[in-house]
């Protein structure tokens, strides 16, 4: 049975995720810094939750030597927490904003690949944006081009970057991002936009079920790969 953490994973595509990976099969973690929430979801779904928040060192290490102890590897992992950090462009947001959305990625991948290099067939899911993207948000006829969003796009960028650079040092390990498609969640609400999160996550899905010899260090949405 495929083992698979998703970080972030109480609500939103992250949740929806790990509702069709369980459907696929697969023993899912729900990671989440909400203990209530994350157990909450968990028990919806009937996933198992570990409490993780990617921002935290301790938090990280703690909730992958959970998931060593119970399974002793693990196949997927998906490093879909994340924070918008709309309200303000400053140095404490951009602190804040960069830890969750790449730094994040750092310390819950480390943590991750000696037990990634247990599994058969150790997959990594980055989820990034567009945003991120030089090519999307300098293109007037892409929707990019008009969101105010520095600090996450930046952060986006980063994480876009990562999976690159993670792909090339592992290549027994596949690491790819993606633009999973705009989402009605809670971090978009004040734009009122986006699709159900089950349709976005179903991007998520492909990338986290690839086969042995699927591809990595690639960017992609739902239409092929995203140029950036």
């Amino acid at each position: 049975m495929t083992v698979t953490l998703i970080t972030g994973a109480n609500k939103g595509i992250g949740f929806e995720t790990a509702r069709q990976l369980l459907e696929l099969g697969h023993t899912v973690y729900i990671g989440a810094r909400d203990a209530e929430r994350g157990e909450k979801a968990a028990a919806e779904l009937g996933a198992r939750f570990v409490p993780l928040d990617v921002t935290d060192d301790a938090s990280v290490t703690a909730a992958l030597a959970a998931v060593d102890a119970a399974e002793g590897r693990l196949d997927v992992l998906v490093n879909n927490a994340g924070i918008l950090g709309a309200e303000a462009v400053d140095g404490p947001t951009a602190l804040r904003v960069f830890d969750t959305n790449a730094v994040g990625i750092v310390r819950v991948t480390e943590a991750a690949l000696p037990l990634l290099r247990r599994s058969a067939n150790p997959t990594v899911v980055n989820v990034s944006s567009s945003l991120g993207s030089f090519w999307a948000v300098t293109n007037p006829d892409r929707p990019e081009f008009g969101l105010p969003l520095p600090l996450y796009a930046a952060s986006k960028a980063a994480a876009t970057m990562l999976t690159v650079q993670y792909a090339k040092a592992h290549p027994g390990i596949k690491v790819n991002a993606l633009e999973p498609g705009t989402t009605a969640t809670d971090m978009t609400a004040a734009f009122g936009v986006g699709r159900p999160a089950a349709e976005s996550a179903r991007n998520v899905v492909r990338l986290a079920t690839l086969g042995p010899d699927g591809p990595t260090g690639t960017l992609t949405d739902e239409f092929g790969t995203l140029r950036w």
